[in-house]
């Protein structure tokens, strides 16, 4: 398993590191020396990579490793959330009626992000709920903190994901060297994110903008640089299109092959308008000509959507596809629409840890490639659900990893 990208890191949270094979030293019987001797080794790695060497020595000198990020709670819990939970938790009342507080309050912020990036202002302000909860999360120290004594243990511990850990440690230290931040304004999650928009050093470095012009970029206090260099990065790492939503609840005819809406296959608006595809609000599709991924993530029995190219764009942030569609549904709420249309499965029973471990187990003993076999049933587990139950002409292929489904793996 390679370096961890920026988002795949903060997406899955510390228990999914650590489950997926995430350990330190034993750090009881690791003395402040090793430490030390670290710190001198990594130095000329760092000053080759545009740190000075005096900068260098005031914020380490300073810094001793956070081992805490080591005590992290390594146990899963015994059933997976199930997206419309997950959808649920996140696309609440607080954070519909703050982000319309929020849109109406920045309403000239979001009106220039607009104008330079094309980013529409509902969806940047659901991105900035879903990260800090519009900014009360990255100032709490009850969640948040001292980022380089973070980076620094993890750059030093994480042998598997040191590569990673140190360029994000030298990317702290280059913000600091460019006067932009002190180490102690450096606060953030256990793994390196900070501000508004939760941040990585990288791209505090290669994302930011300085908009609100007072010659620092910083994701902190005003929402101004972080809301816009969060645009930049979805129009630049994401390919964000202007005027463009994220997607559709739509409705599927009851003929239609489920195994089609498997968040691959793409087709433009009006093929699938031809094969049936209606939005459940019952208005026409703007542009027809528009590529458009069709998916059930929680089976034929839950809603189904369109999705198009921005909710790949949101996606580009934190690669969960729930992830992307709670900030376009909560986007809408913001906006002024209503919830889903159509109810979700909440009576299927979900499956255990061990029972989800046993299903991406036998899967991946058949040849399908869930990404893993840890019990944490993402895209890549739905796709070999799909994939195993066209396999066997098992309908609806809708990639559901239900109770069904693995009765009939376990039946063979």
């Amino acid at each position: 398993m390679g370096a961890p990208s920026r988002r795949t890191v903060l997406a899955g949270g510390f228990g999914a590191v650590a489950a997926a094979g995430f350990g330190g030293p034993a750090w009881g019987q690791t003395s402040n020396y090793e430490f030390a001797q670290w710190v001198q080794v990594f130095k000329s790695r760092a000053t080759a990579k545009g740190v000075r060497g005096e900068m260098y020595d005031w914020v380490m000198s300073q810094t001793q490793p956070d081992t805490k990020v080591f005590e992290f709670d390594k146990s899963q819990p015994e059933v997976q959330e199930p997206i419309w939970r997950y959808l649920n938790r996140r696309v609440n009342e607080w954070r519909i009626n703050t982000g319309r507080e929020r849109v109406k309050q920045y309403a000239e912020l979001f009106g220039r992000i607009e104008q330079v990036y094309g980013v529409d202002r509902f969806m940047l302000c659901a991105l900035w709920g879903m990260e800090s909860a519009f900014g009360d999360v990255a100032v709490n120290t009850k969640w948040m903190r001292p980022v380089i004594p973070c980076l620094a243990a993890l750059a030093w511990g994480d042998a598997r994901r040191r590569s990673y850990w140190e360029q994000e440690l030298i990317n702290a230290l280059i913000i600091v060297d460019r006067g932009w931040a002190t180490p102690a304004d450096m606060v953030g999650s256990w793994a390196g994110a900070m501000g508004h928009t939760q941040w990585m050093p990288e791209v505090w470095l290669n994302m930011g903008v300085d908009f609100d012009r007072d010659g620092r970029i910083s994701p902190f206090g005003k929402p101004d640089d972080a809301l816009a260099g969060t645009a930049r990065y979805l129009v630049e790492r994401g390919k964000f299109r202007r005027g463009e939503t994220w997607g559709y609840e739509v409705k599927l005819p009851p003929t239609f092959n489920a195994g089609l809406a498997d968040g691959k296959l793409i087709k433009t608006v009006a093929q699938w308008k031809a094969l049936g595809v209606t939005r459940v609000s019952g208005e026409p599709f703007p542009r027809e000509d528009d590529k458009a991924r069709l998916a059930v993530p929680a089976g034929v029995n839950g809603p189904a959507f369109m999705y198009l190219q921005n909710l790949y764009a949101l996606r580009s942030y934190n690669p969960s596809t729930k992830y992307a569609l709670a900030i376009g549904h909560l986007a809408d709420r913001i906006r002024g629409g209503g919830p889903f249309v159509q109810p979700w499965p909440t009576d299927e029973r979900q499956l255990s840890l061990e029972e989800a471990q046993e299903l991406q187990t036998r899967l991946t003993q058949l040849g399908f490639d869930t990404g893993g076999t840890d019990g944490r049933v993402g895209d890549k587990t739905q796709a070999a659900v799909q994939a195993w139950q066209r396999s066997v002409g098992m309908t609806p292929a809708d990639g559901f990893p239900s109770d069904k489904v693995l009765k009939r793996l376990r039946g063979g």
